[in-house]
């Protein structure tokens, strides 16, 4: 089983493009898997158990799901809250050693990662303003692409990010640090969706 993986600042396209690549191949005949790194995450399941049957969010209607509004993005943490981080991406890179175990035996031939644990490795690193590597080893993708755009044609896009224009420049500063290390190819997003996904294609890692 191969893994895939799209990376890239909020804005740049990544959910779009792995999408596109899912049905690509399952037009082949492969049979692939749909991972998102953040929604894997023990502390987006944490997040939503608490939503769902927090007595206190329910009574006052602190709830997202409750008020119907979707939760803020995270641009400031305090050392608690970054050591909390560090420590759930260890579990959650654990989890997924043995997804990818599940997932091999069932024969899945992709495994398709829309961000991966080098995104939250990025959001670590913004948040408490120092590198950091995680203790377990990160499983080394097969293909792993990161869609570059600046952050000024993001904000000029319809759906823009609401960190704003500071946050994704020190986001697309520290990926630069990090791409060579990571072995990550660089997708200029610039164009429509289909001629950024051809631009993916014509690597041919993928198949």
């Amino acid at each position: 089983m191969k893994l895939i993986t799209i990376s890239g600042v909020d804005g740049s396209g990544k959910s779009t493009q792995i999408k596109l690549l899912q049905n690509h191949l399952e037009s082949l005949g492969k049979k692939t898997f749909y991972f998102h790194a953040i929604e894997f995450g023990i502390a987006t399941k944490l997040a939503q158990f608490k939503k769902k049957y927090c007595l206190i969010c329910k009574i006052k209607g602190l709830c997202h799901i409750q008020t119907n509004s979707a939760p803020k993005s995270v641009t400031q943490a305090n050392w608690l809250q970054i050591q909390l981080r560090k420590l759930f991406l260890i579990i959650d890179i654990w989890r997924f050693e043995s997804l990818v175990k599940k997932l091999n035996t069932a024969n899945f031939d992709y495994l398709l990662s829309d961000r991966y644990f080098y995104d939250s490795i990025i959001n670590i690193e913004y948040l408490s303003k120092t590198t950091w590597t995680p203790s377990v080893q990160v499983k080394k993708p097969d293909a792993s692409f990161f869609l570059d755009v600046s952050p000024e044609q993001i904000m000029q896009r319809e759906r823009k990010p609401d960190q704003g224009l500071e946050y994704l420049q020190k986001k697309i500063e520290l990926f630069a640090e990090k791409k060579a290390l990571w072995d990550m190819q660089s997708i200029s997003a610039l164009g429509t969706k289909e001629v950024v996904f051809a631009k993916i294609m014509s690597l041919n890692k993928i198949i």
